[in-house]
């Protein structure tokens, strides 16, 4: 079964993906996540609706998507570690990160802590800087690894998800997640919020009793 053509701004990346397949998936999203202007997210959509006609195998798309994300966002906590924000002054330029865009990113990275880290990915300018910005704020390793897993695995989740299930529809689709994207993920932290205080309560309450009997 052969892929239809890929809708909207999907289409440029056929013939990366045509010929490099899973390697232009896992490539892209990794130096996407540590600051070089790729088209990691549109990579994953386009491969996942690759998938959806069968020419890609969907649990490889969001395995290789979800380890591509997870290692360039670590290797931007490194840069941004070990060359401090002096060094992404000097060179964020070359790959568009320019003191404003950096400062920006900076001080709302700084004001939400490390709930950014997993939001930073579904907010453009941000999921390139995400990384690199939590290296220079020293924010500690196994912390950011965390949220950076979580943020990746939602991310990664709904794109291949909606990619896999669009079809052409996707263009529209993108659009509108894209718009309204942070809605959808705050929403999305409050019910599993609401969910595990609910089982907490729960687990008191069944403790309690247990107790009392």
């Amino acid at each position: 079964m052969s892929a239809s053509p890929l809708p909207g701004v999907l289409g440029g990346l056929a013939p990366v993906l045509n010929h490099w397949g899973y390697w232009a998936v896992g490539g892209l999203v990794l130096v996407e996540d540590f600051g070089v202007p790729a088209p990691g997210e549109t990579i994953l959509i386009a491969a996942a609706l690759y998938a959806g006609a069968g020419q890609l195998n969907i649990v490889a798309v969001a395995v290789i998507g979800f380890l591509a994300a997870l290692i360039g966002d670590n290797i931007g906590y490194l840069i941004g570690r070990t060359g401090g924000r002096p060094l992404v002054l000097r060179y964020g330029k070359y790959v568009f990160l320019t003191p404003e865009r950096f400062d920006k990113a900076e001080g709302f990275f700084t004001r939400h802590g490390g709930k950014v880290v997993t939001i930073a990915r579904f907010i453009e300018g941000l999921r390139q800087a995400n990384g690199i910005i939590a290296g220079v704020t020293r924010m500690h390793w196994r912390r950011f690894l965390a949220f950076n897993a979580l943020g990746a695995a939602l991310w990664v989740g709904l794109w291949t998800a909606v990619g896999y299930t669009a079809g052409n529809h996707i263009t529209t689709i993108y659009t509108q997640i894209n718009r309204y994207s942070l809605y959808f993920l705050l929403a999305a932290a409050l019910l599993a919020a609401a969910l595990i205080t609910r089982a907490i309560l729960r687990h008191r309450r069944r403790r309690s009793a247990a107790d009392e009997g």
